[in-house]
């Protein structure tokens, strides 16, 4: 599915620039998105994704934790874990 909206193309337009390896959570997503109270339409956003050139998998939560995931969180574990990022007990390391 293409992002439909303008919001969402932003919210694809900022995840596409996460690097292998890095996160962000969805607030800071919303922060560079000059939307700093858009974090839960953020994940919405993502949610709705179904290009694979978007690494929604590189978005957590602000708490550190890795939040949701469509393949669900132990797929999304798996592939931060395969990009060097270490997780324990379901949240980042040194988050």
């Amino acid at each position: 599915m293409r992002f439909s909206t303008e919001f969402q193309k932003k919210v694809c337009d900022v995840v596409k620039k996460i690097p292998r390896g890095k996160i962000l959570s969805y607030q800071e997503v919303a922060f560079r998105l000059d939307e700093p109270g858009a974090a839960r339409a953020v994940g919405n956003a993502l949610n709705r994704n179904f290009n694979s050139d978007v690494p929604c998998h590189r978005v957590i939560k602000s708490d550190g934790s890795v939040g949701g995931y469509r393949g669900g969180i132990k797929k999304k574990i798996k592939i931060l874990r395969g990009e060097g990022v270490k997780i324990k007990n379901g949240k980042i390391v040194n988050f």
